[in-house]
């Protein structure tokens, strides 16, 4: 059985190596690998595909990611629900931290192939910097959150891995959408990751 403690520890972990990975990136010590990969997926994967890709931005959005958020702190009592919004709101305080002070400039515009589905503003401004990604941030960590209300459901051990194969499936697509599409490269999308993931363990292993 998972302790508190032992998730707690993992968040540290998590933690630990975001801010570790983190000063690689600022160091560019991943510049060639960032250019290999968006170079290859955008070589091997059919531009048909542009479209479907694009949803994601949307989806990952902020505005609607943070809804679906909220509905979803419903599920539990008041007390988390409020310690998984202030970490929620961390996360993006400590994503702006990265954008301003991590200088780490987004894939150049003729790599950028998203197309706009709906009109959201973010479309109209690209940040100065891409470290770490947003969107794979709120999606891992509402995954975390949906995969932490799966464990503790009383459903079958096989269902319980098919929901979790599709929530981790998910996040794996929306981390790859945003590397074939140009919004970022792939430290962008370790870093929120690895940061929404610390967060999320961390702050269950308190509420827990």
């Amino acid at each position: 059985m998972i302790t508190r403690l032992s998730l707690f520890f993992l968040g540290v972990f998590l933690f630990a190596s975001f801010v570790s990975f983190s000063y690689f990136v600022h160091k560019d010590f991943f510049t060639q690998l960032d250019f290999d990969t968006t170079v290859r997926l955008q070589d091997n994967v059919s531009a048909r595909l542009d479209n479907s890709f694009s949803l994601l931005s949307d989806i990952g959005s902020f505005e609607i990611l943070t809804v679906v958020l909220l509905i979803l702190l419903f599920l539990w009592r008041r007390i988390r629900g409020l310690l998984f919004l202030f970490a929620y709101v961390l996360f993006h305080l400590i994503e702006l931290y990265g954008k301003f002070f991590v200088a780490h400039a987004p894939p150049p515009e003729f790599m950028l192939r998203t197309q706009r589905i709906f009109d959201f503003p973010q479309f109209h401004v690209r940040a100065e910097n891409s470290y770490p990604s947003g969107h794979v941030g709120r999606t891992v960590f509402l995954s975390a959150i949906l995969l932490f209300l799966i464990w503790r459901s009383k459903r079958s051990s096989a269902v319980k891995i098919v929901l979790a194969s599709l929530v981790i499936g998910f996040d794996i697509t929306m981390a790859v959408s945003r590397v074939y599409l140009g919004e970022h490269w792939t430290s962008d999308v370790i870093g929120g990751a690895l940061l929404a993931g610390a967060l999320a363990v961390g702050t269950y292993a308190i509420a827990k």
